[in-house]
């Protein structure tokens, strides 16, 4: 947290302990939100080494601690630009940017921004009498790779909501200094992250050039067959993007395509689901496939496992486990021991493309790690360039 020493100075004892208070309950529920926040990525993974945080993740997402909550049992009316804001009564929500970008000479990089929250406490739960108490924790993710010298930078922040440190609203949400202004039809949006210390930092123009993609059943995205154990979730799969890219002490001007997903829930994932492996491409054509597939205890695909096709001219189409296989070329292994794999071949609507790593080593070594990078898509056959996109991967 960031407070200014004058503040500091001014804080009476008793607001003093009501601090402390807070700061001990934010420790301890920080794995635990940690854990449910990385879902957002969808999100991220724990590290067998990380058992406890394995459980608390099961026991988060799995839809025991729902009361009091909204829960995403049935689809429901979508408007926008309203729903780029926040969602109150859900357990969860994040905001989840990435993007393939380019220098005029070529130079590749590929850019991650997410904003997570979730609940410490049911709505209208008393909390404590202090103007530090938050109903809601935040955390953000900022990560950068550069293809030319094969280098991924990955950052994290974490705040609570009270007072003004994290947040969202109709226009925008932020962490600190950390931002997204949402955009409309006339207005872009604009991201904007820099860190101080490491010099790494975004800062973007976004226009969409299609209009929301509404994932799963309108909108209504099933994880498991149990009902509310699912998400609301939507796309803005193609958006045209300019500005800069901050890292190593350089500053790159760039342009290309970013990706947003947008999700809110209280509960999704059953005890017998364990991670997932996400991807979503933008082809040349125009084209775009969200594909997550999720995975049971043995790391076998979940029957929910679930996707979307969307062509040129924003019609979509649903894809379900049978309309696609993905069959895993090369692996990397983590620090913590755990592989990844970095090539799939991909089989869908007669298309046999191969989506590969950028480089291998785009690693979200934070509290909690997982994989997310950039890609290439080629056509199988011929090897040529089709399209790019990013990659997640969370494993046990």
């Amino acid at each position: 947290m960031k407070t200014g020493a004058m503040a500091e100075g001014m804080l009476t004892e008793g607001t003093m302990k009501d601090r402390a208070m807070q700061e001990r309950t934010v420790r301890r529920t920080r794995g635990r939100l940690l854990s449910l926040l990385l879902l957002a990525v969808l999100g991220g993974c724990t590290e067998p080494s990380q058992q406890d945080t394995v459980l608390r993740l099961g026991d988060v997402l799995g839809g025991d601690d729902t009361a009091g909550y909204l829960r995403a049992d049935a689809p429901r009316a979508f408007s926008f630009p309203a729903d780029h804001g926040p969602h109150p009564g859900f357990r969860n929500e994040w905001w989840y940017l990435t993007g393939n970008l380019a220098t005029a000479d070529g130079r590749r990089f590929g850019y991650q921004l997410t904003f997570f929250n979730g609940a410490l406490r049911a709505p209208g739960t008393p909390g404590q009498p202090s103007a530090w108490d938050s109903e809601r924790v935040w955390m953000a993710h900022l990560a950068v790779s550069d293809n030319d010298t094969a280098t991924h930078q990955a950052l994290e922040r974490f705040a609570r909501e009270n007072p003004g440190l994290a947040g969202a609203d109709a226009d925008h949400v932020w962490l600190e200094d950390w931002q997204v202004h949402f955009g409309d039809d006339e207005t872009p949006w604009q991201v904007e992250a820099h860190d101080a210390a490491t010099g790494l930092g975004v800062q973007l123009d976004l226009r969409a050039l299609k209009p929301p993609v509404l994932q799963g059943r309108d909108g209504l995205s099933q994880k498991s067959a149990e009902p509310g154990n699912a998400s609301y979730y939507y796309s803005l799969t193609r958006l045209d993007t300019t500005g800069s890219v901050n890292m190593n002490g350089n500053r790159y001007q760039v342009a290309g395509l970013s990706w947003l997903d947008r999700e809110w829930s209280t509960s999704a994932l059953t005890a017998e689901q364990s991670g997932w492996n996400w991807l979503s491409l933008q082809f040349d054509s125009g084209e775009e496939l969200m594909y997550y597939e999720l995975l049971d205890s043995q790391g076998a695909a979940d029957a929910n496992s679930a996707g979307n096709w969307t062509d040129a001219a924003g019609r979509q189409t649903a894809i379900a486990p049978a309309d696609i296989a993905l069959r895993p070329l090369r692996r990397w292994r983590s620090p913590a021991g755990v592989d990844y794999v970095t090539a799939w071949e991909l089989d869908y609507a007669g298309r046999r493309l191969r989506v590969s790593a950028l480089f291998d080593a785009q690693w979200m070594g934070l509290s909690l790690p997982y994989w997310e990078g950039a890609v290439a898509v080629y056509a199988a056959d011929s090897g040529m360039l089709v399209g790019r996109g990013y990659l997640e991967m969370v494993r046990p």
